[in-house]
This record gives C-alpha cells, structure tokens and sequence, in this order.
C-alpha cells in the first residue's frame, strides 16, 4: 500500500514525475526534503544507489541518473563558494 503523498509538493523540473512514482513506491517524498540540506551530487549518488542495490528500487541505470539529476537540481545542497 501506497501512502497518501498528495499533501507533498516537490518543486518542478525535468523529471518530477519520475522521481515521484519511483521514490513514493517505498517511502514518502517528504524524506527528500529533509535530506535537501545536506546531499550534494554525490551524496544523492550514493543515497539512489543503495535505494537499488540495497533495498531493491526497481529503476534502470537511466531511470536512477534521472532521478539523481532532478534531485540535485532541486534539491542539492548549494555549492560552497
């Protein structure tokens, strides 16, 4: 059972609508929000891949590139200057 994930509105982008059905099959989308203030690319990296290799996220090499490229997008830690 899915959980109820209609009251959490992540930021538009390429690739919203992967990153929704693919991340809310396991858990609610409100942990990417959360994780936000400290993922950089790497660390969103390593999070989608232990999401397949760990706990067995069912998404392609392309779907999880795409997910990690709308996650850093909108939700990555900002560069350090």
């Amino acid at each position: 059972m899915q959980a109820d994930e209609s009251s959490i509105q992540l930021a538009p982008g390429d690739g919203v609508e992967r990153v929704q059905a693919s991340c809310a099959m396991c858990h609610s989308l409100d942990y990417i929000v959360m994780n936000s203030w400290f993922q950089d690319r790497a660390g969103w990296e390593k999070t989608v891949n232990k999401m397949v290799k760990v706990m067995g996220a069912p998404l392609t090499p392309e779907d999880a590139a795409a997910v990690v490229d709308y996650l850093v997008a909108n939700y990555g830690k900002p560069a350090a200057p």
